[in-house]
């Protein structure tokens, strides 16, 4: 037993100096502005990547091709970047202004260019969790690069295999029959080292209408970049921008976006009034607010979650326009993002409901100015939540004189990675510590378990982690924070750096009250300490549905009984 627990410790310090090694490795690339994925710096990342073994990226460090990490990377890069032998991150230098479209990763919000036939441009507007995620996942994609080239290159020459040339010979091609596809993809299993049947299922997944080989010809273009760079010598390059390089860290975008909202506060007349901030969605609060009144007819069961679930489905355009408009003519407005930072914002006013209209209800005894006023903004990402959070919670200046927010609560609510429990389940944190340093953030959290009691889902209350980022996790950092005296219960990648802003803001700065409210509660997006049940096994669909609008309600109901 002691042995094991030796064993598992002696893991979890070697994983962590792997990660440490990719963080630094990553910042001194960063200030020198440029390397080769297949020179010193792009290899260290590759050992440091292969010594950790994500979770997430499966059997990264196994010679067959790892296809569900491939999905989650591809579903949160630019479609074409396999293409590109030059990827330049950027910060937003006007791209937009100019004919090139912007191409838009389904899983993340960053703007992307495709430059040429040969450079993808990446804008970089979420600080240095954003650059992290892209680094990662690029290392990542080199990695299963190069075991296509090993597999197809005949060693010590210059000639490809027959799976290679077929594969060459139908992505080419320009007419393209489903038999011949069929043929390609055999070829192209035996090239990953997969079976038949798992690359006919990956295929199904990442392929659309509008690109119906988009398999194909990843894998082609991924393992044509490595083949020429082993062969010709025509080597792949990230560069960072000198403007990205000078503007990261000085809060930018932040401070953009924090302007523009307290500029709109102002004109409403909103600045003196009571403000809650929520971190969470664009679609929970809304529609627990008003949902239930809008759709009456549609939904006469007021008790039931389907009205959340028939929300939840891209398919119910109506039904949605129905509650936008409801809330539009009832106090709420939209802030679409501009600055950069892509954090679009809703703000509630109170105030302004009709009679009945709300599935909430506030004293009588409340004044107008003593009305809420609910702000909602959309997730920030890793460091961006410090950036944002710090920028808003700063005093307005208004003619030589500083106006500070009349701030009572600020809610966190997401989705994070559980250590004990499935998907859905609740976390609800009464610290939060960031990894690989010595930063502990306790405080009092407004929500507990018993809020929450009665529900059918498991409720776990304790320390979350707040990760580098979520695709460099191993079970064995991952058992360690919980089986310690850590307690860990989750991981998440904002919760340190929203605490941190709080606490200057409240504690030293005195720019809010010194008693705001705090909420943070989570539910679980995936456990990556199952196999099978990490973020790459796919998403949380109608799962999801039920803890988000449990964690909503009573965070609206803390604010209406407040």
């Amino acid at each position: 037993m002691i042995n094991t627990r030796v064993k598992q410790n002696t893991r979890a310090q070697e994983s962590t100096n792997a990660i440490e090694r990719l963080y630094i490795t990553m910042r001194h690339l960063l200030n020198r502005g440029f390397y080769k994925p297949s020179g010193v710096s792009g290899n260290a990342l590759r050992n440091a990547l292969l010594l950790l073994r994500p979770e997430i990226y499966g059997s990264v460090a196994e010679e067959k091709a790892e296809l569900n990490g491939l999905i989650y990377v591809l579903e949160r890069l630019p479609e074409g970047i396999e293409e590109c032998r030059f990827i330049n991150l950027t910060s937003d230098e006007g791209f937009s202004k100019s004919h090139l479209k912007a191409i838009v990763p389904p899983k993340r919000r960053r703007n992307c260019y495709r430059i040429d036939d040969e450079q993808m441009n990446i804008e970089i507007t979420r600080g240095r969790s954003d650059i992290y995620d892209i680094l990662t996942h690029l290392t990542f994609l080199f990695i299963e690069s190069d075991k296509i080239c090993k597999r197809v290159l005949v060693e010590e020459t210059n000639v490809t295999t027959r799976d290679w040339i077929k594969l060459a010979e139908f992505v080419q091609s320009e007419e393209k029959d489903e038999a011949e596809r069929e043929v390609a993809l055999i070829h192209t299993a035996n090239i990953l080292g997969r079976t038949f049947e798992d690359v006919v299922e990956i295929e199904n997944n990442l392929n659309t209408h509008e690109n119906p080989n988009r398999f194909l010809n990843f894998i082609y273009w991924l393992g044509k970049l490595a083949i020429e760079e082993m062969t010709t010598g025509n080597k792949r390059t990230i560069t960072f921008s000198p403007i990205l390089r000078e503007r990261l860290g000085h809060h930018i975008h932040g401070e953009r976006w924090a302007e523009m909202i307290k500029q709109t506060l102002k004109e409403h007349d909103l600045l003196h009034r009571p403000l809650h901030i929520i971190s969470a969605n664009m679609h929970s609060v809304m529609n627990s607010l008003f949902a239930k009144k809008a759709l009456t007819k549609d939904f006469p069961d007021s008790r039931s979650l389907d009205i959340y679930e028939a929300l939840s489905s891209a398919k119910n355009k109506v039904l949605r326009k129905k509650v936008k408009d409801w809330g539009k003519k009832n106090g709420m407005f939209f802030i679409g993002d501009k600055s950069g930072a892509n954090i679009d914002v809703q703000i509630f006013d109170m105030a302004k409901l009709g009679g009945g209209t709300c599935c909430y209800d506030l004293s009588n005894a409340i004044s107008n100015d003593e009305k809420p006023v609910i702000f909602v903004m959309d997730y920030a990402f890793g460091e961006q939540a410090f950036e944002t959070i710090d920028e808003l919670l700063k005093p307005i200046s208004m003619d030589d004189q500083k106006t500070f927010l009349n701030v009572d609560s600020i809610s966190i609510m997401g989705k994070a990675g559980i250590l004990e429990g499935g998907k859905g389940d609740l976390m609800i944190p009464s610290a939060h510590i960031f990894e690989g340093t010595a930063d502990n953030y306790p405080f009092k959290n407004e929500l507990s378990a018993t809020d929450f009691e009665g529900n059918g889902l498991k409720i776990l209350e304790g320390t979350m982690v707040t990760v580098l980022g979520t695709s460099l996790q191993n079970k064995d950092i991952l058992r360690f924070f919980h089986e310690s005296t850590w307690n860990v219960i989750g991981l998440e990648m904002e919760g340190v750096h929203y605490q941190k802003a709080i606490q200057s803001a409240s504690k030293i700065r005195k720019s809010i009250k010194k008693d705001v409210k705090v909420r943070y509660a989570y539910y679980a997006s995936d456990n990556p300490l199952e196999t099978g049940s990490t973020l790459a096994s796919g998403g949380l669909g109608t799962t999801g549905v039920k803890p988000t609008y449990l964690i909503t309600d009573r965070i609206l109901k803390q604010i209406f009984n407040s």
